[in-house]
């Protein structure tokens, strides 16, 4: 252990001798406090942001609801779904969370693309034509995305293998789902259930945190 650490050696030096190039070397020598910048935890923040706004898009998908619903998403999916969780993944990467700052960057950045896709789309439908495969083709592709994601929650607890293994099977569904409708809504059934575990994770964490209270699925894995 170095002598620093020990309870009152510095003053027990200065008491022996008074040298000011001794004290000024002790200085040095001890260990300088460092105030973190983030303090908090963004998690539970960027899992409620990624729940919240795709349980309300598969509102529309399972058909439970409406297009008429979809200027309600448009707008948490810039804000909510896609600043906020953007931020939380800034702030992860600040903390050193490599694998939480890129997961909530990433979807953050998809949810603000999807948004401004979909408004473009349903404002000028003439100027951006629907090309069924390259829609099915960008859905597959963010399923491979996720897939990588979720090779790494197998060393990070149920509630996120849960997660990205239920988004994985969701964008697969909806990249099939433009060609069959049937797909479409079984995948909006795929979606509100990992927005749910989402949410369930978010306040899984938060209760961790706050109250000390372990629940179902917070437990460390290692499955690789």
């Amino acid at each position: 252990m170095s002598p620093v650490a020990e309870p009152g050696y510095a003053m027990d030096v200065e008491s022996q001798s008074s040298d000011g190039k001794t004290k000024n070397a002790l200085a040095a020598m001890a260990p300088i406090p460092r105030d973190e910048w983030v303090r908090g935890d963004p998690g539970p923040f960027g899992l409620l942001c990624f729940g919240m706004t795709t349980c309300m898009l598969m509102f529309i998908t399972t058909e439970w609801t409406t297009k008429g619903f979809l200027p309600t998403v448009f707008c948490y999916a810039m804000f909510y779904g896609g600043l906020g969780q953007f931020v939380a993944g800034v702030l992860e990467l600040i903390k050193g969370n490599t694998f939480g700052g890129t997961a909530f960057a990433s979807y953050g950045a998809f949810w603000m693309g999807w948004f401004l896709l979909e408004y473009l789309t349903w404002t000028n439908k003439a100027l951006y034509a629907g090309v069924q495969s390259g829609k099915s083709l960008w859905c597959g592709l963010w399923a491979v995305l996720t897939f990588g994601f979720f090779i790494v929650t197998c060393r990070k607890n149920g509630c996120l293998m849960t997660i990205f293994s239920t988004l994985v099977i969701t964008f697969a569904l909806l990249s099939g789902g433009v060609w069959d409708p049937r797909c479409e809504q079984a995948a909006g059934y795929f979606g509100f259930f990992c927005g749910s575990s989402a949410i369930y994770a978010a306040f899984v964490f938060l209760y961790k945190i706050e109250l000390g209270i372990s629940l179902p699925g917070v437990r460390p894995v290692s499955f690789l």
